[in-house]
């Protein structure tokens, strides 16, 4: 029999590998943004075109490297970061196995210009699919520059399974703000496709987060702080108020690292408990600091995942400390050990009941007497005819018939039209003069010729706007009604580009916008079945909706559009409909192209017809 194990060629171990390390474009932004900060660079642009689908460049200031390193660098694990096994238990590094440069190398075309300092000449190397096609001394500042460019050229199988350039450039932009919040010292712009994305000066950690989320963030934070011996925490994280459904503002750093851990993000989700609204959640940004030796990060192949030796105890440290910063600037009730005693009540007084103060009032006291009421304990004194003399007078000019001053008086009619507090029936629904019912505020019920029909007022509703507001895309007539006073909101750059991306659906619904710049939106008109407050809910969950997947142009963006919209305009579970609104939903669902199902393809309704009734009373 013969020998059926070889070992695999070197591009094909390095595509292999890329596979691992080269998922989409914003994999090998980190991966050379981490290089370039291990060189100690102070400046580093990130220059993207086409969502780094045609280009992705990093120009740093950094150590820069000699022709041979420059050389050595795209071999498979060559690295300078460790030396023995024991170094991997001891990093303080971005990157250390050696497979980055390498990997995307096998996978796209690759061009590197870098320059030591003490050097006058540097080196230039170009690199297709692992091959190496020119090494040269070349003239180039000092520091590195490395452009990727047609990144999976020689894999179209792995490049038709990139998403649409606004869903790249989102993941780029997340590890460029992943990066840029754990180093707000050094020097950071990033530009796509010759227009710039951020420009973020160096500074410390709260102007980054400004720098980055804009500059209604600065009232927002709060700032944590704790030195244990097990760890350090400093940051901020975000008052419950202005907490949102989106998971966006979520961040955690382990030794300037960011990292992804559920178990940590409860322990700050169990510390804002009873603070945050319905079905909102916590955002922070939390460095931790701990001895490198306690923990692994080689676990995973992005190293955004790390297992701690003593994670029960971060758990409560980071938990307690949090609470401490919510109460210390009156977020949340704490016990303050620092009250002023002089307020406690004596011990000496702690048996003591206190005693209820006696009103005492005068039931003989009549304001139309002329006589003063007489004085506790005095006789009631002895009413005479002159007491009561002259009470004719009162009477005097007044006629039997209704005056023209008084003949057109209306008086309120005692009769009771309705009952000011709602009278509990016993009831499971209420009933209303027509054929529809609502059970327990969530179910409407309706008689048809074979029964019943009982449909579900949420879905049902969000069915007849996900149609309304399709057609109104579609055909582009949305009827608007015109704001007295332009609403304004604050979304950070990267809210208010998706935004300016699904303007024109929006204007298609009802909206009507303003101004669009300096972090702002002005919405001046909206849908008529909206009202002013929930203009930046709808916006909010359509955010969230958007988060992970930037639908591409074209039906799938207005669909996610229509969905998102139709899901926070529908009515709610538990929302209390009249009868002439049960009727107009019930017929309104009936007269959708696909009544049987939510835009979320679940059932609207169900029927039951009047065997199956008949079978339930034997």
């Amino acid at each position: 029999m013969t020998d059926i194990i070889k070992l695999l060629p070197d591009h094909v171990a390095n595509q292999i590998a890329a596979g691992e390390v080269v998922q989409r474009p914003a994999s090998v932004v980190k991966e050379l943004l981490e290089n370039a900060i291990d060189a100690s660079a102070t400046s580093i642009k990130l220059i993207v075109k086409d969502a780094g689908k045609t280009l992705i460049q990093i120009i740093d200031n950094g150590k820069g490297m000699s022709e041979t390193d420059a050389r050595m660098s795209f071999e498979r694990h060559a690295t300078s970061k460790i030396t023995s096994a024991d170094d991997l238990f001891n990093l303080n590094t971005k990157g250390f196995r050696g497979e980055a440069l390498a990997s995307i190398a096998a996978v796209a075309h690759v061009e590197l210009k870098t320059r030591i300092h003490d050097n006058d000449i540097g080196t230039r190397i170009e690199i297709e699919g692992s091959k190496v096609i020119t090494q040269e001394p070349c003239a180039t500042p000092s520091g590195t520059s490395l452009a990727v460019k047609n990144l999976f050229f020689n894999i179209p199988a792995r490049r038709n399974f990139l998403k649409s350039n606004n869903v790249e450039l989102r993941h780029i932009i997340d590890e460029f703000q992943r990066v840029a919040l754990a180093h707000p010292k050094i020097v950071l712009a990033m530009f796509h496709n010759d227009g710039e994305v951020f420009q973020l000066p160096a500074g410390n950690l709260k102007q980054r987060i400004v720098g980055i989320f804009g500059g209604k963030t600065n009232e927002k934070l709060v700032p944590v702080a704790e030195e244990t011996d097990i760890v350090t925490i400093q940051g901020f994280v975000v008052k419950p108020e202005f907490s949102k459904k989106t998971r966006g503002e979520q961040f955690f750093f382990v030794n300037d690292r960011f990292i992804k851990n559920p178990y940590l993000n409860h322990a700050v989700s169990a510390a804002f408990e009873g603070l945050l609204p319905d079905r909102a959640r916590a955002s922070y940004f939390l460095y931790l600091t701990v001895d490198p030796s306690t923990i692994d990060i080689n676990i995973h192949p992005t190293k955004t995942e790390i297992k701690f030796d003593d994670e029960h105890s971060l758990y409560a440290i980071l938990r307690s400390t949090i609470k401490h910063s919510l109460g210390q600037f009156n977020i949340a009730p704490i016990l303050d050990f620092d009250r002023d005693s002089n307020l406690d009540t004596p011990y000496a007084y702690k048996d003591k009941h206190a005693h209820t103060p006696k009103v005492e009032i005068d039931r003989t006291f009549n304001p139309f007497d002329t006589v003063p009421p007489p004085k506790k304990g005095a006789s009631m004194p002895s009413y005479t005819k002159q007491n009561v003399e002259g009470w004719e007078q009162l009477y005097e000019g007044l006629k039997t018939k209704p005056s023209e001053e008084t003949s057109n008086i209306t008086f309120e009619s005692d009769e009771v039209t309705g009952d000011l507090f709602q009278k509990e029936t016993g009831h499971a629904f209420a009933k209303a003069e027509s054929s529809t019912y609502q059970l327990n505020n969530k179910y409407i019920i309706s008689t048809i010729k074979s029964g019943m029909v009982i449909i579900d007022q949420h879905r049902a509703h969000q069915r007849v706007l996900y149609e309304e507001f399709l057609r109104n895309i579609t055909v582009k007539e949305s009827v608007s009604q015109q704001l007295l006073f332009p609403l304004v909101l604050s979304y950070n750059s990267s809210e208010l580009g998706l935004l300016v991306q699904l303007k024109e659906g929006l204007e298609n619904t009802g909206f009507v916008f303003g101004k669009v710049a300096n972090e702002t939106l002005e919405v001046t008109g909206i849908p008529t079945s909206l009202t002013e407050s929930e203009v930046p809910i709808v916006i909010e969950q359509l955010l969230s909706d958007l988060e992970n997947e930037v639908p591409d142009t074209g039906f799938s963006q207005t669909d996610t559009l229509a969905k998102s919209m139709a899901k926070s305009m529908a009515v709610k579970a538990g929302e209390r409909l009249d009868a002439s609104s049960r009727e107009h939903l019930v017929n309104s669902l009936f007269a959708c192209k696909e009544p049987s199902v939510s835009p979320s393809n679940r059932t609207t309704f169900i029927t039951m017809n009047a065997e199956e009734l008949d079978r339930k009373f034997k």
